[in-house]
């Protein structure tokens, strides 16, 4: 376990990381004991730094969704990070070179809270009714920590992922909405090209076999930290695709057909 001295200090070299668009070491290298607890006390607390500079909360993001993600860090539940007003892209829009230091980005089905909900008993039929609409999206990924140690070449772990906001950089809807009961979401997919060329496609079943227990799983952990899900807020689902990588000249193109189109360039 970290001290809670330890966890405000790596909160604040996190927020600093950002504003520079730097990278720091990697934090479970530094606190080989490290645990899960000690990754979302370092979360929170980089949350209050933003909140503290002014940046307005408005959602959501569930990350580790996929079987393939969770092997890959050998962990067998999602993660979850917070999505501030800075983040929000206009569907089409350009990324400035230099927002962000290494982005990728992921393909998922966004939802849009029409009232607050709730507690460790919520179920799927519970986030049905909760929902305003649902919309295709892409979330923006970016790293504050190096992913790799160059001295030991140890990676970083879901620790490291968890405490650095998730990964979460960005967030893209597109203008389709949809009621949540026209679509079955685990057959909703997307053909996500860079630069027009495919790179990924996957089907909404990937994100724990259905969107909504994915969005059940987030509203249930919330629920130990006596909090839940407001009216108006995003939640990104969870990707069914890998990250993309995006370096400068990047143009996304996710066609979720009938369910809608995004985009995002990256300059």
């Amino acid at each position: 376990m970290m001290s809670p001295a330890e966890i405000r200090a790596a909160a604040e070299q996190l927020f600093k990381a950002e504003a520079k668009r730097s990278q720091i070491d990697i934090l479970s290298l530094a606190h080989p004991d490290m645990d899960m607890d000690d990754a979302y006390a370092i979360q929170s607390a980089l949350v209050d730094h933003k909140q503290a500079s002014g940046r307005s909360i408005i959602g959501w993001k569930i990350g580790l969704t996929s079987k393939a993600m969770q092997y890959a860090l050998n962990i067998d539940i999602p993660d979850s990070g917070i999505l501030f007003d800075d983040m929000a892209f206009e569907n089409g829009a350009h990324v400035p070179a230099g927002r962000f230091i290494q982005p990728r980005v992921e393909a998922e089905i966004a939802f849009v809270m029409s009232d607050d909900i709730a507690g460790a008993e919520v179920s799927g039929q519970d986030i049905i009714a909760a929902t305003d609409y649902v919309a295709p999206s892409l979330e923006i990924l970016d790293t504050r920590i190096k992913r790799n140690d160059p001295a030991t070449g140890k990676t970083r772990t879901v620790f490291d992922t968890i405490a650095d906001n998730a990964a979460n950089a960005g967030v893209v809807l597109g203008a389709e909405k949809h009621e949540i009961t026209d679509f079955d979401l685990r057959w909703v997919g997307a053909i996500v090209h860079r630069n027009g060329e495919v790179e990924e496609t996957g089907l909404g079943a990937g994100v724990l076999n259905d969107p909504v227990e994915s969005m059940v799983w987030l509203v249930r952990r919330l629920a130990q930290y006596g909090q839940g899900l407001r009216k108006g807020d995003i939640v990104l689902s969870g990707s069914f695709i890998r990250p993309i990588e995006c370096p400068s000249g990047s143009n996304i193109d996710a066609d979720f057909g009938a369910f809608g189109r995004v985009s995002i360039t990256f300059d």
